[in-house]
C-alpha cells in the first residue's frame, strides 16, 4: 500500500478543532516542523497536544502556542518556552505535567492496545495524591487540579511496594519526523529522534510521518526498521530545503583559547 501524500495540507487533512495530537521530538530535535506548520495553516484550534515539551518560542509546537491554537498540553517539561509558561500561569492554557518515563509508557501502551498500567513512578507525590495545578485563572488562582489516582500494592521479586494506576493516551492524530521512510510507512529515526517519535505514532489513530529521505519498499533492511509501517497511515516526503531547515535550540560559543605560557609549552 502506497501511503505517500503529495502535500503537507493533504498530510494533515482531517485534523479538526478539539482533537488530540501526539507530536514527536525533544526540544526542537526530531520535531515534525513541516506538519506543525501545516496544522497552523489549516486553522485547527482548541487542540490537546501530547509531547515531551512544547517546542521553544517561535519554533516547533511554539508556533501553534503563539497562535493560541492549543488549549491543553500533556507534557513532562515546560522550560525553554516562555510563551508556554506565560499562557499556563495566566490561565490561557491547561497543563498536565507527567513524569517523562510515564508519558512515554502512556503512548507505548496505547499502541499495544493496553488501556492502563501500574507504575511506581510518582507514588507519594502530587502525581498520585492529586492536587497538581492543571489550570489557573487570570489572577493566579488554581481553578483545576489533578485528581488522586488509584494505588495498589504488588510484590515483585520478593519486594512489596505501592504502584499507581496510569491511563494510556489514545490520540486522534500523531505527527512525527523520520530520517528515512518507505512508501509502506516503515520508518528509521536519527539518533535521539527515536526517543518519542515512534511512541507518538503508535498512540495515534492516524499517524503522519514527514520523512527526510523517501525510499522504495525493500530498500530498508527489516533489522533497521525502528517503527513498522502498520503504525503509519501517511508519509510526506520532504524537500531538500525542508530537510536543511533545522534550528539549534541553544548556541554555545567560546572565545579563542589563551596562548600557552613558556612554562606550559
Amino acid at each position: 500500500m502506497d501511503k505517500v501524500v503529495n502535500s503537507a495540507a493533504e498530510a494533515v487533512e482531517g485534523i479538526e478543532d478539539g482533537m488530540t495530537l501526539t507530536v514527536g521530538g525533544f526540544g526542537i530535535s526530531g520535531v515534525p516542523s513541516v506538519l506543525i506548520d501545516a496544522v497552523l495553516a489549516r486553522g485547527s484550534t482548541d487542540l490537546e497536544v501530547v509531547s515531551n515539551n512544547c517546542g521553544i518560542d517561535g519554533a516547533g509546537l511554539g508556533v501553534l502556542l503563539s497562535a493560541h491554537r492549543v488549549s491543553r498540553v500533556i507534557a513532562s517539561y515546560v522550560g525553554e518556552n516562555k510563551e508556554f509558561a506565560r499562557q499556563y500561569l495566566s490561565g490561557e492554557l491547561e497543563l498536565e505535567l507527567t513524569p517523562q518515563g510515564t508519558l512515554a509508557e502512556k503512548m507505548r501502551s496505547a499502541g499495544a492496545g493496553i488501556p492502563a498500567f501500574w507504575t511506581p513512578t510518582g507514588v507519594g507525590s502530587l502525581v498520585s495524591e492529586g492536587g497538581m495545578p492543571w489550570h489557573y485563572d487570570a489572577e493566579g488562582n488554581v481553578t483545576k487540579q489533578s485528581p488522586p489516582k488509584e494505588k495498589r500494592e504488588y510484590t515483585v521479586r520478593g519486594h512489596t511496594r505501592e504502584y499507581v494506576l496510569e491511563e494510556s493516551i489514545f490520540a486522534d492524530f500523531g505527527l512525527v519526523r523520520a530520517a528515512k521512510g518507505d512508501r509502506h510507512g516503515n520508518l528509521v529515526f536519527n539518533r535521539s529522534a527515536r526517543n518519542f517519535n515512534p511512541l507518538c505514532a503508535m498512540a495515534a489513530g492516524i499517524a503522519v510521518a514527514e520523512v527526510e529521505e523517501l525510499v522504495e519498499p525493500g530498500e530498508i533492511d527489516p533489522d533497521d526498521v525502528h517503527l513498522p509501517g502498520i503504525y503509519v497511515q501517511r508519509v510526506l516526503p520532504l524537500t531538500a530545503e525542508q530537510v536543511a531547515a533545522k534550528q539549534i535550540e541553544k548556541h554555545t560559543t567560546r572565545g579563542p583559547r589563551p596562548a600557552a605560557t613558556t612554562e606550559e609549552a
